[in-house]
This record gives C-alpha cells, sequence and structure tokens, in this order.
C-alpha cells in the first residue's frame, strides 16, 4: 500500500513538471505547422467550427495579410488510420485550393505509413483544388497515388483532407 502511494505520487509528479513542458512544445508544433501550411500572413485568428460531418469541430485559422483573408489553417483528423487517428493540418487559399499539408500526429506503421510525411505523398495534394481533385486513392477512383503497402494510411490522411475542405467549404463560403 504504502509502495503504491509513492509511486501514485511520484507518477503525479511527474505529471506536473511535465505538463507545461509538453503544452509549450505542442503549442510550437501547431505554429510551426500553421506556418508551413499558408503563404505568408500579418495576423492570425483562431475560431472552433461544427465539421461538416456532424461529428465534432476543427480549429479553424484565418490568416490575414493587410486585413485580407489569404488563407485558412484547418487542424483536421480521421479515425480511420491503420494504427489509430491520424491529425494533419490543412492549409487553404480563399479559393479551395490546398496550398500544404502537415502532419501533426499519427500512430502509423513505422517505415510504412509514417510515409505520409514524406514529399512524395503530400506533395500531391499541394496546389490541387478538391472540387476538381478527388481526395481518394487512385484504387478508390480517386486522384491520389497510395503510400506502397500502407493503402489504409494513404486513405486515412485524404479523410482527413476532406473533412477539412468539406468544413472549409461550409464555413468559408457562407
Amino acid at each position: 500500500m504504502v509502495i503504491a502511494g509513492v509511486a501514485a505520487g511520484a507518477l503525479g509528479g511527474v505529471y506536473v513538471l511535465t505538463k507545461k513542458p509538453i503544452a509549450i512544445a505542442k503549442k510550437k508544433k501547431q505554429e510551426k505547422a500553421i506556418k508551413m501550411v499558408l503563404p505568408p500572413f500579418d495576423t492570425l485568428e483562431s475560431v472552433k467550427v461544427p465539421d461538416a460531418r456532424g461529428d465534432d469541430s476543427l480549429l479553424f485559422t484565418y490568416a490575414k495579410k493587410e486585413r485580407k483573408v489569404i488563407g485558412v489553417a484547418v487542424n483536421t483528423y480521421s479515425d480511420k488510420g491503420f494504427g489509430g487517428n491520424v491529425y494533419l493540418m490543412v492549409g487553404f487559399l480563399p479559393d479551395g485550393t490546398i496550398n500544404n499539408t502537415a502532419v501533426l500526429a499519427h500512430s502509423e506503421t513505422p517505415g510504412l505509413g509514417t510515409k505520409m510525411k514524406t514529399p512524395k505523398f503530400k506533395d500531391q495534394f499541394m496546389g490541387k483544388n478538391p472540387s476538381s481533385f478527388i481526395l481518394k486513392v487512385t484504387k478508390d477512383k480517386g486522384d491520389v497515388d497510395a503510400i506502397t503497402a500502407a493503402t489504409i494510411s494513404s486513405r486515412a490522411f485524404c479523410d482527413a483532407v476532406d473533412r477539412a475542405y468539406q468544413t472549409f467549404e461550409k464555413e468559408f463560403k457562407k
């Protein structure tokens, strides 16, 4: 009983010590991703919006230059990953074109699904507008070349981008 109490106390202490540094690291990763997926901007404004699928809400970060919206970074996810949820940030230009994508977190298979971070895979979304670019892997009659031996991870990436796009279309175009 005493050992369990000491262990619980130690665990609680570690949590208290690491909570703030983890939050700071997460915020820095978020800020880096925003800069990566959007064109250069002056100011940012973030707001949570209802997911177009009605499942959840997504964080929209509006980028402005000279008080005009020049892009929107959308924190999105898919629950269809091979190893669990896949979290992305997708940057859209005002016309819906994908400026860039960034992988925020995942639990995909090392050496396979983790290749979603590589330019060879993720760059095929850049400059594409999902109004005419089908966000599905070619095996599912889409326009995205899947990662070899990681079709499920590729589908999850496409699903997360599609979730972001559908919500962007619903929210930004109103």
